[in-house]
């Protein structure tokens, strides 16, 4: 491990140690010295998370009256009339499930982007759009391909499943959320480990000719969630698409739910860029290896979230294993 010249903070000289690794879109080339607390600090949020996040909270009392507010009236239940009114139920929905770990985790990644080199509030907003952009094609691409198969496969997919086995007590649909998750989780905590340099970027060479790569994957992960997804409003869209067996309506609406899930992020993230932007780059800058370690807390925090929640407290909830759960998410 080399030494690179120390950035000055505050009147005090730091030095930043450079792993063996070369610098990429998730490893800048400055990894924090104190990497091991970041990774602990990191796991233990998402394992936090975990016993305190209550599903019926955020996908009822929040979810339901988004998407009912958004809708004009009561989403569950109520027979989606025509394509169309499919396409704006799965916008709708798409936003009411905008807060979860694993958006928060991959627009975390942004954070590099935040202040760019523009000097105007609007050259920062302008110069976000494209790393939106790429994001948006990407879960367009997974989610509009998994919309197309429900459409031709039909009913007789897992995620129909809500029967109980007899080892267990877990419906297809769950196995198929802890296995997609589980990966995703698996995923996003090897990008966290790449950040601070620890693993190789799995993304480096890719990136080298194609520097829109990486944004275009952590989107693919967003449209990958709805492989997975268990929200009860999305499994409303799914039947319909299902049942329906019209390719080009299960793609608009997959598409169109992974665009809602990001739209209040994307929002979120052009105001920061242009409010805060040039301050935020400011700050990474006095130390690289900030952007780093935020970069890595971000992915470690979101996928131990994942690993824990959908592939060991889902085993809890069904008196499999004891996991510590708060009172009001049990």
């Amino acid at each position: 491990m080399t030494q690179i010249p120390a950035t000055v903070d505050s009147g005090r000289k730091r030095s930043e140690s450079t792993d063996h690794a070369p610098p990429s879109f998730f490893f800048n080339g400055h990894a924090p010295r104190r990497r091991v607390l970041v990774i602990a600090a990191s796991a233990i949020l998402g394992f936090a998370l975990t016993v305190v996040w209550s599903a019926e909270f955020v996908d009822r009392t929040i979810g339901d009256t988004v998407a009912d507010t958004l809708l004009g009236h009561t989403a569950k239940g109520t027979p989606i009339a025509g394509a169309l009114a499919g396409v704006f139920f799965a916008l709708a929905t798409g936003v009411a499930g905008t807060f979860t770990a694993c958006n928060i985790a991959v627009f975390s990644a942004l954070a590099p982007l935040t202040g760019g080199r523009a000097t105007s509030r609007r050259g920062r907003m302008a110069a976000g759009l494209r790393p939106l952009g790429h994001l948006a094609a990407g879960a367009v691409v997974v989610s509009s391909l998994y919309g197309v198969v429900v459409a031709i496969t039909g009913t007789n997919m897992a995620q129909f499943d809500q029967s109980q086995s007899q080892s267990g007590g877990l419906s297809g649909r769950l196995i198929q959320a802890m296995v997609v998750y589980g990966i995703i989780g698996l995923v996003m905590t090897y990008l966290g480990l790449a950040a601070l340099g620890i693993v190789r970027d799995p993304l480096a060479k890719v990136s080298e000719k194609y520097p829109s790569a990486p944004m275009l994957f952590m989107g693919g992960l967003i449209g990958a969630f709805l492989v997975g997804r268990p929200f009860p409003l999305f499994r409303q869209l799914f039947r319909d698409a299902a049942e329906s067996h019209n390719v080009l309506y299960g793609a608009a609406a997959f598409a169109f739910q992974s665009l809602g899930n990001i739209l209040v992020m994307a929002a979120l993230f052009l105001l920061v860029t242009g409010f805060l932007g040039d301050r935020l780059q400011r700050w990474m800058e006095r130390s690289p290896s900030r952007t780093a370690a935020l970069m890595a807390a971000g992915f470690i925090a979101a996928g131990i979230f994942l690993l824990l929640y959908w592939d060991v407290r889902i085993l809890a909830r069904r008196d499999l294993i004891w996991y510590p759960i708060a009172p009001w998410a049990a």
